[in-house]
């Protein structure tokens, strides 16, 4: 196995609350990461049928034997069970005895912070980063190809080209968490939605004509959206609040959790194609902004991502709070820095340094491959994303 950034504050909670938690997108490694750190827990797989009416009609009979520590996969399959496990873990809290893994947001963090409020610690995976990639025999060799390829670990581990998983993944994964999560009665609809989301990706997210882009009302729109959230498929990037002197735009971008699912719902079948797409800019973006995510979320820290805009025209693609003041991140698709590229970062300083004084910093990412050390900003190529600070 790959190591997983997330592994070392998986074990850290695991040594303080009595069920951990780990939630993230269908195939994201969620289930080997469990089995590996927790190697000597018994294995549970709640997408069984068998396993599921057993545990659903006799949830003390099914955790009798697991007394001692399990895994339990897909726990959201059978949520009833978490009052089960409230009593179990009451009687003994010893920490590390259980391990939940699932992929309906939404609902299982309900469960959970209902049920085992205080006593489950709750962690995201999602899929590698690419320092994580850089463990396999062959990582993306330039931006576009990570932007393409995405970091679901069956592209890697498996070898499977993107364009068949993808296909795949969209079948059997999505559609089938919508229809558990919503009464879709038009799938096709759904489907042009989920494609006109994508399309979409890094712009100011507005409801209304997404669904009518698709013929349906805002309200279905907002329905749908919630299920792509629900499933680490998109999420939403809030605008910066914090007391600047200026009107800021109060509406979130759309992103997708993964850029190698945007573009196969794009129908982008390859890097090359990428480098000449019209939305190359935006789907590179939104692969920096999901890299920045990743590294946050590993960390078990909180997302504390946004977005500067104001109604004069200042723009950052990212800012990152963290403990030394916020970071202020441009995002360019170009191969070769140009000096236009730092005209939002250099408003937006004088900006972010009056609300934070001089620990206010700045970056600029883009697709080449040179760094630069500037006065006014640092030049971070595609393959340095890492050195962006995330904490």
């Amino acid at each position: 196995m790959v190591p997983r950034v997330l592994e070392k504050k998986l074990r850290a909670l695991a040594r303080r609350f009595p069920v951990v938690t780990i939630t993230g997108p269908r195939q994201s490694g969620k289930t080997t990461l469990a089995r590996a750190v927790f190697a000597k827990h018994a294995y549970v797989s709640l997408e069984a049928p068998d396993v599921r009416a057993f545990a659903s009609a006799d949830p003390r009979g099914f955790l009798a034997p697991l007394a001692t520590g399990a895994v339990l996969d897909e726990v959201q399959r059978v949520p009833e069970l978490l009052s089960y496990l409230q009593v179990e873990v009451d009687r003994d809290p010893k920490p590390g005895r259980f391990v939940l893994t699932g992929s309906a947001n939404v609902n299982l963090l309900e469960s959970v912070s209902q049920t085992l409020a205080g006593r489950a610690a709750v962690v995201n995976l999602l899929p590698f980063t690419l320092g994580e990639l850089r463990g396999f025999p062959h990582p993306p060799r330039n931006a576009f190809e990570a932007t393409w390829k995405g970091g679901y670990p069956a592209i890697y581990d498996r070898r499977i080209p993107p364009g068949d998983w993808y296909s795949s993944y969209i079948a059997t994964y999505v559609e089938r968490d919508v229809r558990q999560m919503l009464n879709v009665t038009d799938l096709l609809a759904f489907q042009t939605f989920l494609r006109l989301a994508a399309g979409r990706i890094g712009q100011l997210l507005n409801l209304s004509q997404l669904g009518a882009d698709c013929g349906v009302t805002h309200n279905t729109a907002r329905a749908w959206l919630s299920v792509l959230e629900a499933t680490f498929i998109a999420f939403r990037l809030p605008p910066w609040h914090s007391n600047l002197r200026k009107r800021l735009v109060k509406t979130p971008k759309l992103y997708f959790y993964d850029t190698g699912l945007a573009c196969a719902l794009l129908g982008i079948h390859g890097a090359r194609q990428l480098e000449t797409h019209p939305l190359r800019g935006s789907l590179f973006e939104n692969w920096v902004v999901t890299e920045v995510l990743k590294a946050r979320l590993h960390q078990g820290l909180a997302p504390g991502l946004s977005f500067l805009r104001d109604r004069k025209g200042l723009e950052v693609d990212l800012l990152i709070d963290t403990a030394r003041g916020p970071v202020a991140v441009e995002i360019k698709s170009g191969q070769t820095v140009a000096e236009d590229f730092f005209t939002g970062l250099r408003q937006a300083a004088s900006q972010l340094g009056r609300e934070h004084g001089p620990q206010a910093r700045s970056f600029l990412v883009y697709a080449g491959n040179a760094e630069q050390r500037r006065s006014s900003c640092t030049v971070v190529p595609w393959s340095g994303i890492e050195t962006i600070p995330s904490r």
